[in-house]
């Protein structure tokens, strides 16, 4: 009983003895990593430096005709003759359709011939009148018959010309909308015309940003139908009133469009330079942590460990940010030329961090970025 009692008091202190040990071993583990520090963290960096800064507003404007109209007759009628194709490039006066007018001739004819005998009886009159042949009122009553037929000649004119369509200005002709033969009731269109070089620009600002804006100042015009290219143009105009539902202010921008490219209707994206060109500190978007109590970056500085060797630690600043460009941010102050800035990685840190610098990888830190088709 008693050698019994002896093995299990020696297997249980073997058990204890075990679990202590082990323990005491963690706890050893656990001390000598924690005195050790955390190991060195991984990260990418740029310097921080100064770049040539113009400063811009973006905004959405639409393309429109410095002149266009869509065409169409005053008087109805049936389309005689087509002098035009789709897509014609016309001159100001160019003949574009004419509508059937024979009846209106024969009209005009007789107009005509009847204002020639009320000329001819007021001329005869006169000379009547002279010798005391007839009255004056016949010779009034002549002159007012007279100048009836002429007017009414002259409207019949009038009449007889709005049966041919002409082009009120210089321009491109679009698609034709009618066929020979066609009946036309006034009103109906015949074909869009538009003046295509120069074009307008039309875009709306703040009221905020209205004092930055002035005749004759540089814009550059973007569309998606043309992706990388862009049309340089100038401020025309501002409107003379704020819409007061939006407090937007239209602005008029004049762009040259030789090639005749750009088209009325066109969505465009508009570039215009505000000021001239200034000297700011910039960073990628990826180096500034954005927080509500302030935004923040990690520099690194170079500090002697505890073997006595050099290395980096990261030490968080407080930073002023300005206006956004592409990828880059402009740092108005909390941050020196030439400082190293980690760009990537930061989400590891805290102040007193050592690191190591890996520049392998950068993130995006262009101006004017585009989407890249791998």
């Amino acid at each position: 009983m008693i050698k019994r009692m002896l093995i299990m008091l020696a297997l249980a202190g073997v058990v204890f003895g075990g679990i202590f040990g082990f323990q005491a071993f963690k706890s050893k583990m656990i001390l000598k990593y924690m005195s050790a520090g955390q190991p060195p963290q991984t990260v990418s960096t740029t310097k921080a430096a100064y770049a040539q800064w113009q400063s811009e507003e973006r905004a959405v404007g639409t393309v429109r005709a410095v002149r266009g109209a869509d065409l169409a007759p005053e008087v109805a009628g049936i389309v005689q003759a087509i002098r035009f194709q789709s897509g014609d490039q016309v001159k100001a006066g160019t003949p574009l359709l004419q509508l059937n007018a024979d009846a209106d001739m024969a009209r005009l004819k007789a107009l005509e011939a009847a204002a020639a005998l009320a000329e001819s009886t007021y001329k005869r009159d006169q000379e009547q009148f002279k010798v005391k042949a007839v009255s004056q009122a016949t010779l009034d009553a002549d002159a007012a018959n007279l100048k009836s037929a002429k007017a009414q000649v002259e409207e019949q004119q009038a009449l007889v010309a709005k049966k041919l369509i002409r082009a009120p200005f210089a321009g491109r002709a679009g698609i034709r909308a009618v066929d020979l033969g066609q009946y036309l009731s006034p009103g109906t269109k015949i074909v869009t015309l538009q003046a295509l070089d120069p074009v307008f620009v039309d875009f709306l600002v703040p009221q905020v940003a209205l004092a930055r804006y002035r005749i004759g100042q540089k814009v550059n015009v973007a569309t998606d139908s043309f992706p990388g290219e862009t049309f340089e143009g100038r401020v025309a105009a501002l409107d003379s009133k704020v819409d007061p539902a939006t407090r937007n202010v239209q602005v008029r921008a004049t762009v040259r469009n030789p090639k005749q490219r750009l088209l009325p209707g066109m969505f465009a994206t508009v570039q215009t330079a505000l000021g001239g060109p200034q000297q700011l500190l910039t960073l990628p978007q990826t180096a500034i942590s954005f927080n509500p109590y302030g935004n923040t970056v990690f520099v690194l500085e170079e500090k002697q460990g505890a073997d006595g060797k050099a290395q980096l630690t990261a030490q968080q600043k407080f930073i002023t940010t300005g206006a956004t460009r592409g990828d880059q941010v402009a740092v108005l102050s909390g941050l020196k030329e030439g400082e190293t800035v980690v760009t990537s990685g930061q989400i590891k840190l805290r102040s007193g961090s050592v690191v190591l610098i890996n520049n392998d990888i950068q993130p995006s830190n262009a101006a004017a970025p585009r989407p890249v088709d791998e």
